[in-house]
């Protein structure tokens, strides 16, 4: 069996593996053991045909860092309503202590609410802009 049969099979196995990881970087990986095949198909030596996969992969994960597909995106759980549901949601606050805290009732279960720092301590309805661990962190909405 010739090597550029093992280069794209290991280059096909790598993209399914891509499609289950999601990442792009396999996808990268893939293109230089690709690359590897196309080398071994031209009848470069074994160095070689390595030496291109290398390259190659090296420098797609390098462009791939380069776009917005690569670039690490960390947002605060805490605040990031694709991560948590409750961010957006609405609550009625009766009464503040003197500290900007509160006791309500949300989803089932009292819960401590804290009012964002400057706003007015007045009753009413709010909006969850915020959750530190068991805390809500509310603004008037």
């Amino acid at each position: 069996m010739t090597s550029y049969y093992l280069w794209f099979a290991a280059a096909v196995v790598l993209i399914i593996a891509e499609m289950a990881t999601g990442t792009f970087y396999l996808l990268m990986i893939a293109a230089g053991v690709a690359a590897g095949g196309l080398a071994a198909l031209v009848g470069l030596d074994v160095p070689f045909q390595t030496l291109a996969a290398a390259i190659v992969a090296i420098i797609a994960i390098a462009a791939l860092r380069r776009t917005r597909y690569g670039k690490l995106r960390r947002k605060d759980a805490g605040t990031d309503p694709d991560v948590n549901l409750d961010i957006g949601q609405e609550l009625d606050v009766a009464a503040w202590d003197g500290f900007g805290r509160a006791r309500v009732p949300y989803r089932g279960a009292d819960w401590t609410v804290e009012l964002l720092p400057g706003m007015d301590r007045a009753p009413g309805r709010f909006r969850i802009v915020e959750v530190r661990g068991t805390t809500l962190i509310v603004s008037p909405r």
